[in-house]
């Protein structure tokens, strides 16, 4: 076992103590660690592993739609953080059901936080509480819809069926 494996597991095990009932399950495939968390502590487990542990990068923040899993619950927050002192990495995937798609928001522990969340936000409609400004990045204002969950239909909800006058 390698002194990564070795890492990886003693991190779990912290966190395993420190946040029990909050760890649902943890996975090592090819070298990545991912921990599956419940949403009701996210902001202390996140705060936890950025002060303490030096995970002190939020890397990437997105959603996943599992529609045509056919998996429950349907979406997932999936955040990658990186220790920048180490060059450890440790995925956070956090199950967010389709009726109640809400978490905390991160921005009050990294400022990248913000851009990500409000993409989260547009493309798949997670909602995050305590965001500073949760307004459109990538679509009008008007915009109702959420284009990468799996039933957004592939020419869109009325968008490309706009009748240009003849001659434009």
């Amino acid at each position: 076992m390698s002194s990564q494996d070795n890492n990886q597991i003693e991190l779990v095990e912290k966190l395993k103590s420190l946040f029990e009932t909050e760890i649902l399950k943890h996975e090592l495939f090819r070298d990545a660690l991912t921990v599956i968390v419940k949403r009701d502590r996210i902001l202390d487990l996140m705060k936890h592993l950025k002060e303490v542990q030096g995970y002190d990068m939020l890397v990437s923040l997105t959603a996943v739609d599992y529609l045509k899993m056919e998996k429950s619950p349907r979406f997932a927050v999936v955040y990658h953080l990186r220790a920048m002192k180490t060059g450890q990495r440790v995925r956070i995937k956090v199950p967010i059901s389709e009726n109640d798609s809400k978490i905390e928001s991160l921005t009050s522990l990294w400022k990248v936080a913000n851009w990500l969340e409000r993409e989260a936000w547009e493309m798949y409609g997670i909602e995050f509480l305590n965001h500073p400004d949760m307004r459109r990045l990538l679509t009008p204002d008007t915009f109702t819809n959420y284009p990468l969950r799996k039933d957004y239909p592939l020419r869109g909800k009325g968008e490309r069926e706009v009748i240009l006058p003849e001659g434009t």
